[in-house]
This record gives C-alpha cells, structure tokens and sequence, in this order.
C-alpha cells in the first residue's frame, strides 16, 4: 500500500524528492500518513478534493483485495 500511494503522489507533484509516507498500524486498521511539499499540496488534494477522494478510492479497491483496512491522510 505504501508504495502505491508514493507511485501515484510521485506523479502527481513537482517535488517528487519530498513526497513521503508514513505507515503506521492501529489494531486492525493501516494508516497512511502521505506528506508533501507546501507548495504541491493543492496538486495532491485537487478541487474540492476531488484528487484525494481518488487516491483513497483506488487504495480501498486495493485493500479489499488483500483483506485489511486501509486510510490515508495528507498531512
């Protein structure tokens, strides 16, 4: 999971050299921590956080497959 969203943040950005994950587990859940340059943050979250909203969606879809849990905040 950690690798997918560094793929699709990596592309998404100017910076790509200051994209970074943080993945951390909480009882059954996976938190993803994805943080990004100042000024790439609005390239990550789109409008009305329309491009967030799809990076969580294809995360989900590859969660399900493996059978956890999986949530990403852009900090």
């Amino acid at each position: 999971m950690k690798e997918l969203v560094l793929d699709i943040a990596k592309a998404l950005v100017d910076n790509p050299d200051e994209v970074v994950v943080v993945e951390t587990k909480e009882k059954d859940e996976i938190i993803l921590k994805l943080t990004v340059s100042p000024d790439d943050m609005g390239k990550v979250i789109g409008k009305q956080g329309r491009i967030a909203k799809a990076i969580r969606t294809v995360i989900k879809s590859a969660a399900n497959r493996e059978k956890v849990k999986v949530s990403l905040e852009i900090v």
